[in-house]
């Protein structure tokens, strides 16, 4: 049978053909062969491409082309930030019978900690936001919030997996993988994917997040600094001169041409060599992108860029933009690293572990919203905001205001990219508790990601041990139709 007959055979292609002759046998020789091919002809690109990062084709007309992800790592507590549940503050310090479920195990009653600051409505909207965000407050009119998250894990190391791979297990493409995986990049002299981690640290299981999993190692994160040496290990040894380098890459091509022929351009080989090839361009595409010289005054004082309490993520915020501005596809940036009040995590004293966060926080991203949107990139920016869980009603502990993790309910937001702002859904308990109207997994976040890139979130899929590996899972999820204009 010709390779051609064989990819038409009942529809399957030339993988699948083989993986499911013999019981799977050929398959396991084939993965090998072919890493890194696509399984279905009606994924984007489905043509063996030169780079695995070259732009690819969507689905179908996207509204937005780049996302920035506002990772507040540790937890956010919900109702202290844009849940607003006037009834907890008459219940604080009261115990009273209430079922939750987080890293202390279930309980059934608790000590209720009233919310500890007050909410003051914002925006044509009238949207209700605490006193932790009076600049993000001025922005409600393009944000959409989703009041009725939910996820399976209130443990951070799983929940963290989830929200980034859609999976409580680490080992599978996280969400920026899948964008570069589908759309590829712009700029090909920048990572496609790109991660800025809090000045502290990482989060816990620290590159796992950023991990492409099974997909080519293309795919996965690159870590980089808003500094003058943006990324680590980037600069050639001294002495080294250009020209070798430039020699070295093409003595691996012509070796990897000759490796290949006659089979297509799409082995591992071949992924070193778009690696190697990236690394020298951003040799000198990294520096100028950091390079906040040309920024005025007005721009870095938006950001809060030289103030001791914003500097470090105002920095990251700015630099989002600028990625943004240069065809970069997908932008996580960390707030909070390391253990304990380093991030959000706020286990002790909420006043203390908030105050601290929400202020490095609040102005700078207020900055990113408005600046995109002063220079007409709103519109094709989708901004997400949200962590791996919220936080319960009920204190933790016998003494103090700190708060348990909660999975069952929490906020996220949107802004931007076809978002349509000024919108609230979803929502949780009087308390604060549990979602309980329009329930939302984080796998619809991940699927209205998806669809806004122009990507089918039920479709995007990529070969792997003997399945079509989907983002969403193989059951699907349908994005959050009501926060899209």
């Amino acid at each position: 049978m010709s390779q051609k007959n064989a990819r038409q055979f009942c529809g399957r292609t030339r993988r699948e053909f083989v993986w499911e002759t013999g019981c799977g046998f050929g398959g396991v020789a084939l993965a090998g062969m072919m890493a890194g091919d696509r399984a279905h002809a009606n994924t984007p690109a489905a043509a063996p491409a030169a780079s695995p990062l070259a732009v690819k084709p969507p689905h179908f007309a996207p509204k937005a082309k780049s996302v920035i992800f506002l990772f507040m790592y540790g937890g956010p507590s919900h109702i202290e930030t844009f849940d607003y549940k006037p009834k907890l503050y008459p219940l604080d310090g009261k115990t009273i019978p209430i079922k939750t479920f987080g890293r202390g195990g279930r309980k059934n009653e608790g000590r209720v900690v009233g919310p500890r600051w007050q909410f003051k409505q914002y925006g044509q909207s009238g949207k209700w936001i605490s006193d932790l965000f009076p600049n993000l407050g001025t922005c409600v009119d393009d944000m959409a919030f989703i009041h009725s998250m939910y996820a399976e894990s209130p443990i951070h190391g799983s929940a963290m997996f989830m929200m980034n791979s859609g999976r409580i297990l680490s080992g599978f493409p996280s969400l920026g993988s899948w964008v570069t995986y589908g759309l590829g990049t712009v700029n090909q002299n920048l990572p496609g994917y790109v991660v800025m981690l809090d000045h502290t640290g990482g989060p816990i299981s620290g590159p796992k997040n950023w991990s492409s999993g099974f997909m080519p190692a293309a795919y996965q994160g690159v870590v980089l600094k808003a500094t003058d040496n943006p990324i680590l290990n980037l600069q050639p040894p001294a002495g080294a001169d250009s020209r070798v380098q430039r020699m070295l890459l093409d003595r691996l091509r012509e070796k990897n041409e000759a490796h290949l022929a006659p089979r297509n351009d799409n082995s591992e080989l071949s992924a070193r060599i778009a690696s190697y090839e990236l690394a020298f361009k951003m040799q000198q595409s990294a520096p100028e992108a950091v390079d906040f010289t040309k920024e005025t005054k007005e721009t870095k004082d938006l950001y809060g860029i030289g103030e001791a309490k914003t500097d470090h993520f105002g920095r990251k915020c700015l630099l989002a933009r600028r990625l943004v501005e240069r065809g970069v596809r997908f932008i996580q940036i960390y707030s909070g690293g390391s253990h304990n009040d380093d991030n959000w995590d706020a286990h002790g004293d909420m006043m203390v572990n908030h105050t601290k966060h929400a202020g490095a926080t609040d102005k700078p991203i207020a900055a990113l919203l408005k600046d995109l949107k002063r220079r007409g990139l709103l519109d094709s920016t989708l901004v997400v905001w949200g962590g791996e869980f919220g936080r319960q009603p009920t204190a933790e502990y016998g003494q103090g205001t700190g708060r348990d993790h909660n999975s069952a309910g929490f906020t996220m937001w949107m802004a931007g990219g076809g978002i349509k702002g000024g919108t609230s859904v979803g929502a949780t308990d009087e308390l604060g508790n549990e979602a309980v109207e329009n329930r939302f997994h984080v796998k619809n976040v991940h699927a209205t990601i998806l669809q806004q890139l122009g990507l089918d979130p039920n479709d995007l899929s990529y070969f792997y041990g003997g399945l079509d590996q989907k983002l969403v899972g193989v059951e699907g999820a349908e994005p959050i139709e009501q926060i899209l204009a």
